[in-house]
């Protein structure tokens, strides 16, 4: 259940709302005083909480959390319309609050967060029920005649086994959620102000700018959907329909997003015939918006770059299989004459937060590829790469055309 505390009510009704459309538990206090009550008596895996209130304000309430056993664990997401300053915000995660979001809300980024924080809290209770499992469990041991001693120590193995994986996956959902929360959040900011621009400089009587902003709002709404299907995919209980596929128009339309600085760098783009497959198309465009991107982004100043997507129907799910006019899988590849990598480390790159580059030339999160075979391994598919240093790279991918072979 999600607590919600706000002295005004109104503010209350309207987080409930976008709350209980996604079928999220709430209940709600007036006050700091009326909060601590209800906590006292009821289990809350998250709160929400205002940072301006009379008496007892959202810090205080948070210190007095932060300072008992029972309740220190709960995460806590301040509110504020005031309190903007950095000092401000500071002080939220100093007073034990997991995030500090400014009013007016954002609700699809209110609701992002929720959940990735409510799936870490979930998380933290499953390793502390293993780990009183793990204690009990050796304290029972320790009882039982010598001769269990062997499978006192199997059984030890495996809970602690469990409890590094639990441990593995709080870290790697709290690396996910940071990078949801900033990383794939700064590309919506750029697009916003490049539509600002555009709005102020060339709007008026001007059929080109109206085209630019066009895009830009669709760019924007292809993000939105792409950042909300990942947080899904992330999840183990996602259930994501296949659908038709059409892999041209796909890769045509990260070409097109790229337009600008294809013409920059004089970049030469060349697609062949790509088939028509059975797949989740805003999955399959990240991973050639992933490709296509490095490609132009790991390039050579003394050449002009020139990337190739290109694509052979095979027999098996294999990538030396040999082809075959009315074979069920599809070999693509991704090719550029770039900066290339040693194959040395071709595992590594597939590593999420792993980048070959200097980030202070070539900009990066060092999560696109690591999505991209996740997402390739979603479709039951493969992928790999062969490079060498200066020789640029070719990333080849094997897919079914069918979804569910």
């Amino acid at each position: 259940m999600i607590l919600i505390v706000d002295d005004i009510k109104a503010n209350i009704v309207a987080l409930k709302k976008i709350l209980e459309l996604h079928n999220l538990e709430v209940d709600s206090a007036e006050s700091g005083d009326e909060a601590l009550k209800k906590i006292l008596k009821n289990n809350y895996a998250l709160i929400i909480m205002d940072v301006q209130m009379p008496g007892m304000d959202g810090f205080e309430v948070a210190e007095i959390l932060a300072g008992s056993n029972r309740t220190k664990d709960i995460p806590v997401i301040f509110l504020s319309a005031v309190n903007k300053q950095k000092k401000f915000i500071s002080k939220g995660y100093e007073t034990g609050g997991v995030d500090y979001i400014t009013k007016p809300v954002d609700s699809d980024l209110l609701i992002l967060k929720v959940k990735t924080f409510l799936k870490i809290f979930q998380q933290q209770n499953e390793l502390k029920s293993i780990r009183d499992l793990l204690s009990k469990e050796i304290e029972i041991r320790k009882e039982a005649q010598e001769n269990l001693e062997n499978k006192v120590s199997e059984r030890t193995k495996e809970l602690v086994d469990k409890n590094d994986e639990l441990e593995l996956r709080n870290h790697k959902l709290q690396q996910f959620s940071w990078v949801v929360s900033h990383d794939l959040k700064e590309p919506l900011r750029k697009i916003q102000i490049f539509n600002n621009i555009i709005k102020d400089r060339y709007l008026i009587e001007d059929e080109k700018a109206v085209d630019y902003v066009n895009r830009t709002v669709k760019s924007a709404e292809r993000m939105q959907n792409l950042i909300s299907d990942l947080l899904e995919y992330s999840r183990l209980s996602a259930k994501v329909t296949p659908e038709k596929a059409e892999l041209n128009n796909l890769v045509n339309e990260v070409v097109s997003d790229f337009d600008y600085l294809i013409d920059e760098k004089q970049a030469t783009v060349k697609i062949n015939n790509l088939p028509t497959i059975k797949g989740i198309p805003t999955q399959l465009r990240q991973v050639f918006q992933n490709l296509i991107g490095n490609s132009l982004k790991f390039t050579k100043k003394e050449e002009l770059p020139v990337i190739e997507v290109s694509c052979d129907l095979i027999e098996s799910r294999d990538f030396d299989s040999e082809k075959s006019d009315n074979g069920k899988f599809c070999r693509i590849t991704v090719k550029d004459n770039g900066i290339g990598f040693d194959e040395q480390y071709l595992n590594k790159i597939f590593m999420i937060f792993q980048s070959l580059s200097d980030r202070k030339v070539y900009e990066g999160t060092g999560i696109g590829l690591a999505i991209a075979k996740k997402i390739i391994e979603k479709h039951n598919g493969l992928i790999t790469a062969k490079s060498s240093v200066g020789e640029g790279a070719s990333f080849i991918m094997v897919l079914p055309l069918d979804f569910s072979i």
